[in-house]
Formats: structure tokens, sequence, C-alpha cells
């Protein structure tokens, strides 16, 4: 599906490149950059450029440009919902996602990128596999594969990638089972002159830290004095 990956910083510069199929020129970007002259601010580059043989699909994020390059027509949403992925990754991985940054982890990079896709399809996406496939750099692992020679690359395949629930560990214990839930409403409203109400409405979010052992379901009662309501969760929900 999606042959090459370019980065390209503000300036116009292709900073790091990737190839999992056919390896493919960098004279496609020039179709990017003819957008990209065109385009009266960054945000406004076209996400799906078309060219004679290629298709090019690219997200904005953290002042980088993430450039797909595909041969045959695909939904573009699933291709842009990748890219953001990618930047979520490294993001992850290195606490910020900016062009220092992924040039100084250039060898992790490369090696997150290839477990990601495989031959060009999304194979590995979710951060606790991966994680578990590549380790994420320190300073002291640095330093041992500097004098070992050794490899981010983890010794065990991740037990998760083939669970229905990719996001969570398996075999995840805890001293302590316990849940924790903030519920956060805020009230927007407009009000005239007399008091009275013109427009309102309420939005809320429910955060949860939640540190319980094994894949448990959960049953959780909101009880509010006009009406009450029961919530099943479980660990894959």
């Amino acid at each position: 599906m999606i042959h090459s990956l370019f980065l390209i910083n503000s300036s116009g510069d292709i900073f790091l490149e990737k190839h999992w199929k056919s390896v493919v020129s960098r004279s496609v970007c020039d179709y990017f950059f003819e957008a990209q002259e065109r385009a009266t601010e960054a945000e406004n580059v076209p996400p799906v450029i078309p060219t004679p043989h290629h298709y090019l699909l690219s997200v904005y994020r953290h002042k980088i440009f993430f450039v797909a390059v595909i041969q045959t027509e695909v939904p573009p949403l699933f291709v842009i919902e990748f890219l953001h992925r990618v930047v979520d990754t490294f993001q992850d991985y290195f606490g910020v996602c900016s062009e220092p940054v992924i040039k100084d982890n250039v060898v992790v990079v490369y090696e997150v990128l290839e477990e990601m896709l495989d031959n060009g399809f999304p194979l590995a996406t979710e951060s606790n596999i991966l994680k578990e496939l590549i380790k994420p750099p320190t300073i002291l692992r640095t330093v041992v594969n500097t004098i070992t020679g050794s490899t981010n690359v983890g010794d065990q395949l991740p037990t998760g990638q083939l669970s229905v629930v990719p996001w969570r560990r398996t075999g995840v214990k805890y001293t302590n089972n316990e849940a924790y839930f903030d519920v956060i409403e805020e009230i927007d409203a407009i009000i005239d002159k007399s008091g009275s109400t013109i427009t309102a409405e309420i939005q809320g979010v429910i955060d949860a830290c939640v540190k319980l052992t094994g894949m448990p379901d959960l049953t959780l009662s909101f009880m509010v004095k006009a009406w009450s309501t029961d919530l099943v969760l479980g660990m894959g929900n």
C-alpha cells in the first residue's frame, strides 16, 4: 500500500526517507513542493496530491510534513490515520517529535518504521507492542549498546500482538487492584442582561486510572437524583 515515506521540514528539506517496497525517487516530492508554494499557510497544503504515477498523502504536525507515497488508490483517511499514528508513536518514544530528535534517534526511527509496516501494509501500530519489539532509547541503553554492539530490538516477540486487545499487555499484574474515575463537566451558556438563558450546553468527560490484574469486566453504576444507569465495561472496550 505505502511505498515510501518522506519527512520534510518547514524549509522544504527532506531529512529522512523510508522505503518499504520499491525505492521511489525524491523527485516525486517536486509535486508536493509546488503545492506547498501555492499554499498560503503550511496547514493549507492539500492532504492528497495526485501525480502521473503516484499519489502523495501528507499531514503537517510539529512543523514537519509526513508525506506518504502510494501507487494505487486506497482510502485516503486510512493512510492519513497511519501518518498520525507514526507521529504519535515518535512522540511516545522520544517525548517530543521534532527534526533534531528524529535525527538524533535515526536508528530507532528506522527500526520502528520497519515494524509498523510490513511490505507497505500496517502491521504493528500499538505503542505497547512496539515497545516490546523495539526498546525506547535511554541514556543507559545507548551506552550499553555502544559498548556491546547490541541494538534496541527486543529478544522476544510481544505477547499482546495476537490478543484481541492489542493495546494491553498480557499477564498484567498489580499488587493493589484499584480504579479511580474523575468526572469532569463543563457548562457553556449565553445569558442576556435580564438573566435569562439563551443557549446552554453541558459537556463532560470521564478520566480513568485503572490498575487491575488480568482482563476483568467492570460494571459501573452512575447514580443521579433524576436518573440512574449501569455501564458495563471490559478491558477490551
